[in-house]
């Protein structure tokens, strides 16, 4: 190796020690607190809403892309018809279609 590039390796050295430090803090600093005690960090599952007892509210909290009229409109349905009998009749809602209920399948309960 010529001197040049000994020299030239000497001056990558606290550069690469710098970015070693750096991506070490970054990595502990993230890691939750359970999982650097040695435990798997627990799954967050989605929220659930029965959609036959929710409020307009909680409804529009839960649901993905369904804003507070979309939520009043479904409580609306369910006031005048009754409760839902399964997911897919939230279809019977004005704006709410097949995607809408099948984006936010796991959240809905009845």
């Amino acid at each position: 190796m010529s001197q040049i590039q000994h020299a030239n390796l000497a001056r990558l050295k606290p550069l690469l020690q710098g970015l070693c430090l750096i991506f070490t803090l970054l990595f502990a600093v993230a890691a939750p607190q359970a999982y650097a005690a040695g435990k798997e960090p627990a799954i967050q599952a989605a929220p659930v809403v029965n959609i036959n007892s929710a409020s307009a509210a909680e409804l529009s909290e839960v649901l993905v892309g369904v804003g507070l009229k979309k939520a009043e409109l479904i409580v609306s349905w369910r006031e005048k018809n009754g409760p839902f009998k399964s997911a897919e009749e939230l279809a019977n809602v004005k704006g709410i279609g097949a995607s809408t209920i099948d984006k936010n399948r796991s959240r809905i309960k009845l």
